[in-house]
């Protein structure tokens, strides 16, 4: 059975949110809300959860995870970025977005695209996902909220919790917080190129 945290999405109580990384760092699955609907997330070293949230979702091997960033700064731990992509990266950033990068080191091999080293990073701009950064101080493993053979994301933390109450440890309602996926830009070639259209503007990436 999950929990359940009514967290304010413009003021954030520091205990619930404490209490919600907790949960994240002893290994646990949670569902919170973002600047482009509600997402799963797990700490970025359980592999235990990252599974869980394969099998909420039916994945397969082949999936490739998010990883949501507070910053920059995190984002420059995880992926190579160059000065142009950095520019970018700071003018449109938090937003919603999803950049895919070419991945350092650091990134655990199993949230690789099997065939290139590559990871999608993005800064939500929503103040619960930065208060859970911020209290966590490292990337949230992330996918989308989208059960299988649906095409929308789930979007009412009540529908929620009645549908995966005994898969979850933790559901977050943060709101409504929109159901338009982000925009993906891809910055592994020598241009920018827009894989997906979303919530985010695209124009700004297109050549």
């Amino acid at each position: 059975m999950s929990q359940f945290f009514q967290i304010h999405p413009e003021n954030p109580q520091k205990r619930l949110v404490r209490q919600a990384v907790e949960i994240l760092r002893n290994g646990g699955v949670i569902v919170y809300p973002t600047d482009s609907g509600y997402a799963l997330g797990c700490h970025l070293g359980e592999k235990p959860a990252a599974d869980k949230i394969k099998r909420i979702r039916k994945l397969d091997d082949k999936h490739n995870f998010t990883l949501v960033c507070r910053d920059l700064s995190d984002i420059g731990v995880y992926a190579k970025v160059d000065n142009t992509q950095y520019r970018l990266l700071k003018t449109f950033t938090p937003g919603p977005y999803t950049f895919i990068l070419d991945a350092t080191s650091e990134v655990p091999r199993r949230l690789l695209n099997p065939k290139r080293r590559t990871i999608g990073v993005r800064v939500p701009d929503n103040a619960i996902v930065q208060a859970l950064l911020g209290e966590l101080g490292e990337p949230i493993m992330s996918s989308t909220l989208i059960l299988p053979g649906e095409s929308d994301p789930m979007t009412d933390p009540y529908d929620i919790r009645d549908t995966l109450e005994h898969e979850l440890d933790l559901i977050i309602d943060g709101g409504f917080c929109g159901m338009e996926p982000t925009t993906v830009v891809n910055f592994t070639g020598e241009v920018p190129v827009v894989t997906r259209v979303g919530k985010g503007d695209p124009a700004p990436f297109e050549t």
